[in-house]
Parts: structure tokens; C-alpha cells; sequence
């Protein structure tokens, strides 16, 4: 189960958040700003584990929103008035 969520699924988002957690730990650890790297090491596992909805998809999709389109069999026709 962990091993297909490390896996599968790969999108941009994810590896965008693996590149920026890694930035933000290497950043911290050259300032020596420790809280930093917690900050980085979650943002990296977001990406890596594929949790939170910042991940680009939910697991187990509840934020999914479903689309209805709505339909309008009533046609109407538009008349135009030319303004002199």
C-alpha cells in the first residue's frame, strides 16, 4: 500500500514539492535555521507520500468536487435592433 503511493501517480505537482522541500531543508541547514528543515521535510514528504490536497490530489478523493453541466433545451432566439 505505502509502496504504491511512493510509486504511482506521479504528476508535476509532487515533484515540485519534492524540489522545493529539498531547496527549503538545504537552505536552512546552510543558515542553520533547524526549524526550517522540519518545514522542508514536510513539504518534501507531501510530495514524496502523496498526501494533502496540496499534493494535487486528495487520497482517497474527498476534496474532489464534481462538475454538473447544466442543460438548457430552450433555445431562444435573440433579435437584434439596429441603434441609428
Amino acid at each position: 500500500m505505502m509502496k504504491d503511493r511512493i510509486l504511482k501517480n506521479w504528476n508535476l505537482t509532487r515533484v515540485l514539492y519534492i524540489v522545493i522541500g529539498i531547496a527549503i531543508i538545504i537552505q536552512s541547514i546552510t543558515n542553520q535555521q533547524w526549524l526550517g528543515v522540519f518545514f522542508g521535510g514536510y513539504f518534501a514528504s507531501m510530495g514524496l507520500f502523496a498526501f494533502g490536497c496540496a499534493s494535487g490530489n486528495c487520497f482517497g478523493g474527498e476534496c474532489q468536487t464534481k462538475t454538473t453541466q447544466k442543460t438548457d433545451s430552450q433555445v431562444k432566439d435573440i433579435e437584434f435592433e439596429e441603434i441609428k
